[in-house]
């Protein structure tokens, strides 16, 4: 599927590029076309190289933290619950303890932490893996959780519209909350269908019960708080709780008696190889993209939404946020621009910039992060796994635009 998409990219990009030269007299185009992809290529080493010092120091810090025994007591304590979700992944293994704490990571903004705890997730699924080239169940399952986490604090979303002078920047964090679970739910519930997961087993429930209450309790304390110290206690929390993490691994380590300079350093080597290894996939997928971007093909495909919405009589208010949310799934730095484009048109605190910043905090960049994740570990064949993750993308776009009516308009 991915290399049958792979070049749909392409082939519409041409498509749109022969449309805009034939139709519109723009020669000019397959020159942009061009110059997009050798600017994305040059970004998706970019990207990789600019992954390598992060990479080192967080698989430094994981080495020390399973020498030390804290990833294993951390699965010991979530093995219930992977029994029923990842059957295939034994009991005590270490990749449960590391895709819970990217799942954390996730759920709380540290996006700096999270990539490398994701990395080391599916480096520990990978052992699992009985063919190394196809994408495993539980690797799918992960990817589609990591792809439509529950965002609990949004920091880039609410500082985005602070800076462009919004008058309430808290006011979608809310929304963000609610569309953003109605994605993670419908990733999971699409995953489970296929592979025919025991979700309603009363572990499971239990399980799922009290994170729930959790994120309520959050939702409800942060939901409170002014836009601007919002934004302060979340990065407060997040940082505090990230330097807490670093400290326990090595605390852990030196009562351990590991040495924890050592185990750091063999970690650290990893983060360089694994860098290198996504500059491939990284280059194939952005190159895509850029074409597409640059032959006009997204903007065609938002004049046909709005011209077949309006022949229905249906409402197209949010029409002009739906750029972001076509971006978002393709490239994170896109879909920010795209953000603030639309926050600078009509703006910051009308009905599609509004839309759009609940889209941009409740979705997440799955092609991208399928390129990262799976090219880590060299998988080539990714099953189902892109279908579930857009899956879980569209639920998330439609509910944003449903609570963006219901809260706004």
């Amino acid at each position: 599927m991915l290399a049958v998409l792979w070049f749909g990219f392409f082939a519409t990009s041409f498509v749109a590029a022969l449309f805009q030269w034939l139709l519109r007299d723009r020669p000019e185009i397959f020159a942009q076309i061009v110059q997009a992809t050798f600017e994305m290529a040059a970004l998706g080493v970019e990207i990789a190289f600019g992954l390598v010092g992060i990479l080192c120091l967080w698989l430094g810090l994981f080495q020390v933290a399973e020498r030390a025994g804290l990833i294993r007591l951390l699965a010991r304590g979530l093995s219930p619950l992977f029994a029923n979700l990842m059957p295939e992944v034994p009991p005590d293994h270490p990749a449960i303890g590391s895709v819970t704490m990217n799942l954390a990571a996730n759920m709380l903004g540290l996006d700096n932490a999270a990539t490398p705890m994701g990395l080391k997730a599916m480096r520990d699924l990978q052992d699992l893996n009985p063919r190394a080239d196809t994408a495993s169940d539980a690797q799918i399952l992960f990817l589609v959780l990591n792809t439509s986490s529950v965002t609990l604090i949004p920091v880039t979303v609410l500082l985005f519209r602070a800076q462009q002078g919004s008058a309430d920047p808290g006011a979608v964090f809310v929304p963000i909350l609610l569309a953003t679970s109605a994605s993670t739910l419908t990733g999971l519930l699409v995953v489970s269908l296929v592979q025919r997961l025991r979700l309603l087993h009363p572990v499971v429930i239990a399980y799922f019960l009290a994170f729930s209450v959790c994120v309520a309790l959050f939702g409800a304390y942060l939901s409170h708080l002014p836009a601007q110290l919002l934004a302060e206690r979340s990065s407060l929390f997040g940082n505090l709780l990230l330097f807490s993490v670093i400290m326990a691994f090595l605390g852990a380590g030196m009562v351990r008696r590991v040495n924890v300079y050592e185990a750091f350093i063999e970690g650290a080597k990893q983060g360089f190889e694994v860098a290198v290894t996504l500059i491939p996939y990284l280059v194939a997928m952005l190159a895509a993209i850029g074409t597409l971007r640059a032959s006009g093909a997204l903007e065609a495909l938002l004049d046909g939404i709005r011209w077949a919405l309006d022949g229905v009589g249906l409402d197209t208010d949010f029409v002009a946020a739906l750029p972001t949310a076509f971006m978002k799934p393709l490239s994170g730095s896109g879909s920010r621009a795209m953000l603030l484009e639309t926050m600078k048109t009509y703006g910051v605190d009308s009905f599609p910039a509004t839309v759009a910043a609940i889209v941009q905090g409740s979705t997440e960049t799955t092609f991208y992060v399928l390129a990262v994740y799976f090219g880590s570990v060299g998988i080539r064949r990714v099953r189902y796994a892109l279908a579930c993750g857009l899956a879980a993308d569209l639920a998330g776009v439609t509910a944003a635009i449903l609570i963006g009516y219901w809260f706004f308009h």
